[in-house]
């Protein structure tokens, strides 16, 4: 007897859940689909060769949503499966059943439905610019172009790798102190809020005279009372405010962008990375065989900044009338010395990608290196300034204590 198999798809549209029987191999078959009706469902179905036995609606349920992470292991089980023989749409069945996020799974059984149906996997990909960017489907279509998909797949997986890798530790070394300078600024919102108003009702009826220190954080302590609930409410509107700008207003973010190249301890953190990737990309897309200005068209909006997004502009402009790729990127005036001397090697041995994807590995390195010293120097600087303030704070409280004490004696 036939064990059943399980078939799924997914589109826009309402979930059905069916049993029914293949009509060439009389296989059961059980699985969900998604269309606009019942009738639209059955359509689909029998176009698969599936005789429908029962189907029914499926209620809604709340879907995860489809991070990097998710879209870099399934390129990585994609690669592996396809390099170790498995047909694609074998390996795209136990991609997406194997995965714990329904709607990745739901997306990649769309994929593979239209690739079924006759579309290419790249134009498959592009129907998902969120997940698969142009620089994604342009290398997925120079593998199927040129046979070397497997091959393609593993540079993509590895290229996802390293820049989720990188961008993590970027990440990293900005969400550490930002997340101790709330955590101060929430402490001394409570400390002023709750903590100095009852020592200062304390204070009152003792009728002690109050030091000039202590009197003046009572006063900022009054202020907080009076305003503190708007200060907050300005300070989180303020912040959600100004990241919701950014995503909305291109010159913010170019801004923005511009000013973190400037910092002077993170700036340089963020400008290798940003060259890491750089190179990283174009290497991988040129080692694809993607013509050199596509390869640039690509690279432009994969860096992360928008001053390297621009340079990257300016490059391709100069390559397209004729220019090296060694000569524009010096003109930019944002690579490093060391990455024009190894593209130049690289333009004049023929060995373009390899060159430059020692130059990412360096730049990597150096990256991680600087984060772990940067947290090493980080963690210290802002205990201690966290516990000046506080430290402040707590004299001012205790400071009337003291005076008494010496009264009496």
């Amino acid at each position: 007897m036939n064990k059943p198999v399980a078939v799924k798809s997914k589109i826009s549209g309402i979930s059905f859940s069916f049993e029914g029987k293949n009509i060439r191999t009389e296989q059961l078959v059980r699985g969900e689909i998604v269309a606009k009706n019942e009738t639209e469902a059955r359509a689909k179905l029998t176009r698969r060769q599936i005789r429908v036995v029962n189907i029914r609606k499926v209620k809604k349920s709340r879907q995860k949503k489809i991070s990097a992470t998710d879209i870099t292991v399934f390129t990585r089980q994609l690669s592996t499966m396809m390099k170790a023989g498995l047909p694609m749409m074998q390996a795209f069945d136990i991609a997406a059943k194997g995965h714990a996020n329904p709607s990745m799974t739901a997306m990649l059984l769309n994929i593979r439905s239209d690739v079924e149906q006759g579309h290419t996997l790249a134009d498959s990909f592009a129907k998902y610019p969120k997940y698969f960017d142009r620089f994604y489907c342009n290398l997925v279509r120079a593998g199927e172009t040129g046979g070397v998909l497997e091959s393609i797949l593993d540079k993509l997986s590895l290229y996802k790798e390293k820049t989720q890798s990188i961008k993590k530790k970027v990440r990293g070394a900005l969400t550490y102190p930002i997340a101790v300078i709330v955590v101060a600024i929430a402490l001394i919102f409570v400390m002023m809020m709750y903590v100095l108003p009852a020592f200062a009702k304390v204070y009152q009826e003792m009728g002690v005279s109050l030091p000039g220190l202590t009197q003046v954080m009572m006063n900022i302590s009054d202020f907080f009372v009076a305003y503190g609930i708007y200060m907050l409410i300005i300070l989180i509107g303020g912040a959600v405010g100004f990241i919701k700008s950014m995503q909305k207003s291109q010159e913010l973010q170019k801004r923005v962008d511009y000013m973190l190249l400037k910092m002077p301890i993170f700036g340089p953190i963020v400008r290798k990375a940003a060259i890491a990737r750089w190179a990283r990309t174009t290497a991988t897309l040129f080692a694809a065989g993607v013509p050199m200005v596509e390869v640039l068209d690509s690279v432009a909006g994969a860096t992360g900044n928008i001053r390297y997004e621009e340079a990257t502009q300016d490059i391709r402009a100069k390559v397209n009338q004729g220019i090296s790729l060694t000569s524009s990127m010096e003109a930019t005036e944002v690579f490093p010395n060391m990455v024009i001397q190894m593209t130049l090697i690289g333009e004049e041995s023929g060995s373009l990608d390899d060159m430059l994807n020692k130059a990412a590995e360096f730049y990597e390195e150096d990256v991680d290196t600087a984060v772990s010293q940067l947290s090493s120097l980080m963690e210290p600087i802002i205990m201690v300034v966290l516990g000046l303030i506080v430290g402040v704070i707590l004299v001012a409280m205790y400071l009337p204590l003291f005076n008494i004490g010496n009264a009496v004696g």
